[in-house]
Formats: structure tokens, sequence, C-alpha cells
């Protein structure tokens, strides 16, 4: 996979991580152990996943120069 695409996969999913709770908090959906999890889930995928492309997008770049 392009290191872009896992940088931009791992965006989404730290924005559905923050969103998910913030929907949470203002009573828009309901608190479930479900949903908490995935949120938390979906957040530390996502840092993982941008972490990975921004390290696959550095070392692209470095093997080019």
């Amino acid at each position: 996979m392009k290191p872009r695409t896992l940088f931009w996969i791992g965006g989404c999913l730290v924005f559905l991580g923050w969103l998910l709770p913030l929907l949470m908090v203002i009573h828009v959906l309901e608190s479930t152990f479900f949903l908490n999890f995935f949120s938390w889930g979906a957040s530390v995928t996502g840092l993982f996943l941008g972490l990975l492309g921004s390290a696959g997008f550095v070392r692209d770049r470095r093997r080019n120069l």
C-alpha cells in the first residue's frame, strides 16, 4: 500500500476516533461499551497507520535524493 494512502486512512480513523466521543458527549449517539471500544480502537489504529504512512513517505523521499 502506498504511504500516502496509509496516511489518509490513518487520518480518517483518528478523525472518527474524535468524532464518535464528541457525538456521545452531546447525546447524539448512545454511549455503549462497543462504541467506546470502537472509538478508542479507531483512534489508536489511525495513529499507527498515520505513523507508518509518514515513515514510508520519508523513506521514499530519501531514496529519491
